[in-house]
């Protein structure tokens, strides 16, 4: 391999410059899709109440502020496709569906968390750059 390259298939990296950062920007790129998955906004919040146990879809709907049953139900498959929910289905009737993270879920509760109190910690700071941004346009 040449000096300067990163051929990795972890990181789907091509041919880069060190100091670009490592991850390719293909749309292909699987750490791409994860990292579009578990960073959307939806998802978060999901998974950061999904921390607290159970959830039935219309607990999970009424709790998240303006997701519409459709963004829910989208984001509950793809959680699961990609490991992070388990979706349980009760032989009841009226049939009852309860949601809940799965082992590989819970280890993004860390990163989740970190997100959440850098965003608490920071949000005086950002919230001042995006009015002396706003004032200048």
């Amino acid at each position: 391999m040449e000096e300067g390259t990163s051929k990795s298939p972890s990181h789907c990296a091509g041919t880069m410059d060190e100091a670009v950062a490592q991850w390719d920007v293909r749309e292909g790129c699987e750490v791409r899709q994860i990292l579009d998955r578990v960073a959307d906004k939806w998802s978060l919040l999901v998974v950061a109440l999904l921390d607290q146990g159970s959830w039935r879809f219309s607990e999970l709907r009424r709790e998240i502020d303006g997701i519409s049953q459709r963004m829910l139900t989208v984001t509950l498959r793809n959680l699961e496709r990609d490991g992070l929910v388990l979706r349980t289905v009760h032989p009841v009737v009226p049939p009852r569906v309860d949601y809940e993270l799965t082992p590989l879920g819970r280890t993004l509760l860390t990163t989740i968390q970190a997100l959440v109190e850098w965003t608490e910690a920071h949000q005086t700071e950002v919230a001042a750059a995006r009015a002396t941004y706003d004032a200048r346009g």
